[in-house]
């Protein structure tokens, strides 16, 4: 998979991108993860990338030029399977979201800024957008990293167990189970009988128990059909 991402700061994704699962994503050649600063496509003095909005109001605006001469660069040479925006108002993400988009090659993702981006962006050049909560962030920077993140680990491959992510939270719209390990009993705090059995078949059933009923508790929009509405 390639990751291109469209930002004003590039610098912040360094951290991130440079340790645990998304470096060793990249070092195995799993993920390539480019980043552009949309200044660099700027025509302004100074390399301004922003302007005051039409109408009046509040707050500055991402302008449509090097945005838009930024994406074209890259559209002439990658064919991209969607062009993603960052946004409040974008459909939510969600498990089934990711695990679509992981199947994806090519992905370009542009984060706004300010009070977000020139509508003719959204209009005719961006293919999908997504939000990652019902919150506002300061930039579309955070919600890329969380949203590449979420993609990477689950490309075959990535996790050194490969049923991981099969048994993350959310795969089934239900949360994980509760997880334990060394010691069984620590100050008295012990681990349920049932996962020191050996018991297979058990340990199953009860993990799945488990999720149920944590769901429930929990998060029980997340599986109507398991929890109907009383």
């Amino acid at each position: 998979m390639r990751v291109d991402i469209l930002t004003l700061f590039p610098e912040m994704f360094r951290g991130p991108f440079d340790q645990s699962i998304l470096k060793r994503a990249q070092d195995k050649g799993l993920v390539e993860i480019n980043l552009y600063n949309i200044r660099d496509w700027s025509t302004q003095k100074h390399k301004r990338v922003d302007d005051y909005p039409f109408g009046g109001g509040a707050g500055m605006v991402m302008m449509v030029e090097p945005v838009v001469r930024c994406i074209e660069a890259l559209k002439s040479r990658i064919v991209y399977d969607d062009i993603i925006y960052l946004s409040p108002d974008g459909t939510l993400l969600d498990q089934r979201l990711a695990n679509h988009l992981s199947l994806s090659h090519n992905l370009l993702i542009l984060c706004g800024h300010y009070k977000g981006i020139d509508e003719r962006i959204r209009e005719h050049f961006i293919t999908r957008e997504i939000s990652i909560g019902d919150y506002v962030l300061s930039g579309g920077e955070l919600a890329a990293m969380v949203f590449t993140d979420a993609l990477v680990r689950l490309i075959p491959g990535v996790l050194n167990d490969e049923t991981s992510a099969l048994s993350d939270s959310f795969q089934d719209n239900l949360v994980s189970p509760p997880v334990y390990t060394r010691p069984s009993d620590f100050r008295g705090m012990k681990v349920p009988d049932v996962l020191l059995s050996g018991n297979d078949k058990e340990i199953a059933l009860w993990r799945d128990e488990q999720s149920i009923m944590r769901t429930r508790e929990r998060r029980p929009g997340l599986h109507s059909d398991i929890f109907p509405p009383s």
